[in-house]
Parts: C-alpha cells; sequence; structure tokens
C-alpha cells in the first residue's frame, strides 16, 4: 500500500480510473459508427491546444479541451458534408495539429522536450492538482453524456437513417459523440499520452465484443476492462518504472488477446441454448448488429 503513500501517485491512480472510465464509454460509439480512429485524429489535433497552454502560460488540459472539441466538430462537419476531398481535408487537419503543437511548445518559455513527451505517452509525476481538478470536471460531463443519453446515442450508432425518422435529432447528437470523444482526449492525455489514448477507447469495447452480444452488456464489460487496466497499468508503471500509457495499452491488447480466445468456446456453449433466441451479436465478423436492451 506505499504506492498510495505519494501525493502523485494518489492523483495518478485517480486520473488514471477517471480514464478507464471515460475512454470506454466513448469508444463504444465510435466502433459502431466504424470511426475507430477519430480518438488518434483528435490527439493529433489536441497538440496545438497543449501548445497554446504553454505559449499563453494557461492549463494545457483545457486548452487541449477547447482546440480538441474545436477539431472534432470541424471532423464531424468534414465528414457529414465532404465529398471526394473529404479524406485529404481531415489528413491535414490531423498533422497540421501535431506540427502545430510541436512548434508552439519550443516557441514557449516553459515548453520542453520532456514534456512534450509527458503529453505524448502520458507521465505519472505530471498529474497536478489543477489537471485532476480538470480531468474530474470533464471526466463528469463525459459520463453524464454517455448515460443519460444512452438510447439516443445507441440509436444513431445503429442506424442513422432510423434514428433520423424517429425524430431524434441526429445532426445535433453525431456533434454530441464528436464532441465527447475530444472531452475524452483531454481526460486521456495525462496518463495515457495523445499517441495511445485512442488504443484505450477501441481496444476494450473490441475485447468486450468477443464475449458479449447486447450493448448493454458490451458497454458494461468494456468500462470495467478499461478501469483494469489503467489501474493496472499505473501501478505497475510505478514499480517498473515504464511508460504508463505503453503499459495500459499493452495489458488492454493482452485482455483481447485471451478474450478472442475464449470467444469460440464460450460461442459453442452458447449455440444450443441460444438457437431459438432472436437477439442479436455485436458487430463482429459474419453477425448482425447488437440490439440495447432498451428500447430507444
Amino acid at each position: 500500500m506505499e504506492i498510495l503513500e505519494t501525493d502523485f501517485m494518489q492523483r495518478a491512480l485517480l486520473a488514471a480510473l477517471l480514464v478507464g472510465i471515460t475512454a470506454p464509454a466513448v469508444g463504444i460509439h465510435l466502433v459502431q459508427r466504424r470511426q475507430a480512429l477519430m480518438g488518434d485524429g483528435i490527439g493529433h489535433v489536441a497538440m496545438t491546444g497543449v501548445g497554446l497552454g504553454f505559449l499563453l502560460s494557461t492549463n494545457p488540459v483545457w486548452m487541449a479541451t477547447l482546440v480538441s472539441v474545436l477539431g472534432a466538430v470541424l471532423m464531424e462537419l468534414i465528414r457529414a458534408y465532404g465529398r471526394t476531398r473529404g479524406d485529404i481535408a481531415l489528413a491535414m487537419l490531423f498533422y497540421g495539429g501535431m506540427a502545430g503543437g510541436v512548434m508552439l511548445i519550443n516557441l514557449s518559455d516553459t515548453g520542453s522536450t520532456a514534456n512534450l513527451s509527458s503529453f505524448l505517452f502520458g507521465s505519472l509525476s505530471t498529474v497536478s492538482p489543477e489537471d485532476l481538478t480538470a480531468i474530474s470536471l470533464l471526466a463528469g460531463f463525459v459520463v453524464l453524456v454517455s448515460l443519460g443519453l444512452r438510447k439516443q446515442l445507441f440509436a444513431i450508432s445503429q442506424d442513422e437513417e432510423f434514428a433520423r425518422v424517429t425524430g431524434l435529432p441526429v445532426r445535433a447528437l453525431n456533434l454530441l459523440i464528436a464532441v465527447t470523444a475530444a472531452v475524452t482526449v483531454s481526460v486521456a492525455m495525462r496518463v495515457v499520452g495523445l499517441l495511445l489514448v485512442s488504443a484505450l477507447m477501441v481496444v476494450p469495447v473490441a475485447a468486450a465484443q468477443q464475449v458479449t452480444r447486447s450493448f448493454r452488456t458490451t458497454f458494461s464489460l468494456a468500462v470495467g476492462i478499461g478501469i483494469a487496466v489503467a489501474l493496472a497499468g499505473t501501478t505497475t508503471s510505478y514499480y517498473q518504472d515504464v511508460p504508463p500509457g505503453a503499459t495500459i495499452v499493452l495489458l488492454a491488447i493482452a485482455v483481447f488477446v485471451v478474450l478472442t480466445a475464449l470467444a469460440l468456446p464460450l460461442a459453442r456453449l452458447r449455440a444450443k441454448p441460444a438457437a431459438g433466441s432472436t437477439e442479436s451479436t455485436l458487430d463482429m465478423p459474419g453477425t448482425r448488429r447488437p440490439t440495447d436492451d432498451v428500447k430507444v
């Protein structure tokens, strides 16, 4: 229990807990919408916000949140209205965001290579009390949106046309998912790092999909996996002196491999009892899309 005796590890573990909750909670919608790499793109754009934070001597977390939200909204608009050149516009946005962040950090008085590395790959000792306050408030927003609008977000993640017919504000909800993803990147960057945050949004969801069939069960298991690997990776990083972001992501991939190995035996066990069931499975190769346990 000596790990809890240091203030910086208390902050790091609490931040890891919040990251473990929020990243899969948003990632499940990105996976269902075939936008698994959106978090990676937002991470590139958020780098400009980090650089502005150093240049203007403000909290990098809040500045990264502002810039990444603007970038995420722009990405969603390009996705919705862009045609043949949409992919090029997104690529320029991603690369420009990363290049701008590196340049601004080097131009600032407080920026350095060490600071840049901590934001790119995560660092336990850099989670300040101010950062923890920002992370907690942002994580609270993500949880409220994910739980409070779970039915609506589920509907547009599965079938936008059906959601539009039912009267849901599809465009506004799409923008909300993009904004929530951007906020999640800001929450996770101190622990996991901007270059690896997308993995924590996607891999726990992909792992949960291997052994679950309903949207609700997948959501719960993915969040559980996210919490477990975030806390385990942070603890391992403390004792073994290894990068926390890389450790967390490797643990998540290990869980994915284990659950994938268990998926076939579990499917065989379910085959007979589920022969007459109409419940569909989560998006996996050769299966139909999921149905939620609640009505939309």
